[in-house]
């Protein structure tokens, strides 16, 4: 295959088809998608030019265009039913964590400021959901003893919040709802 001989007739065949070829494929689909259909027409005569007819390029041209137009409808169908199948799934709303966020890093602060012996009574009770039994053994008191820590670590915490710009709790779901005033067992907090 001489490229240099096949350049020339292709350009020739370009030349002479182009018009006849973007009529084709505009009397079959939407004039803004013409182009694109066109220029891809061509692209596969040119990959394929060795199986076009010497003579007359324009039947065979209308048959790459006849197959490239049915890929594009195919494509078509495929988003409209893609769409389709979109459009019927059920809706979700995506709540804003925003305010949450916000107030997790506000108790996050509250709860840094706190005394190293407030934070870890707190956290005993809180994440790791011990009984206050359990949790006075890890800090070798008595059960009373830590209830009473607990209450006072629980109020310094809400003091903090409440210092620290916060008119209110935060928001529900947060640490600081989970700081009931009762100092039942360590799965209440």
């Amino acid at each position: 295959m001489d490229t240099t001989t096949d350049e020339q007739r292709f350009t020739r065949v370009y030349r002479e088809t182009y018009a006849a070829v973007e009529a084709y494929v505009r009397r079959r689909i939407h004039p803004d998608r013409a182009r694109d259909v066109v220029a891809e027409v061509f692209l596969v005569a040119w990959r394929r030019f060795d199986e076009a007819p010497v003579a007359d390029a324009l039947p065979w041209l209308y048959g790459v265009a006849r197959r490239t137009l049915a890929n594009v409808h195919r494509a078509d169908q495929r988003h409209a039913g893609l769409t389709q199948v979109l459009a019927a799934q059920p809706g979700r709303d995506v709540d804003d964590h925003a305010g949450a966020v916000a107030d997790r890093l506000h108790l996050a602060e509250a709860f840094d400021g706190l005394s190293e012996s407030d934070q870890e009574v707190l956290r005993l009770a809180l994440w790791e959901e011990l009984a206050p039994k359990d949790a006075a053994r890890v800090l070798g008191c008595t059960s009373a003893t830590f209830q009473v820590r607990l209450h006072r670590a629980r109020r310094r915490l809400r003091r903090r919040v409440a210092s620290t710009g916060e008119a209110e709790a935060p928001s529900r779901g947060t640490r600081a709802n989970m700081l009931p005033e009762t100092t039942g067992s360590g799965r209440d907090a």
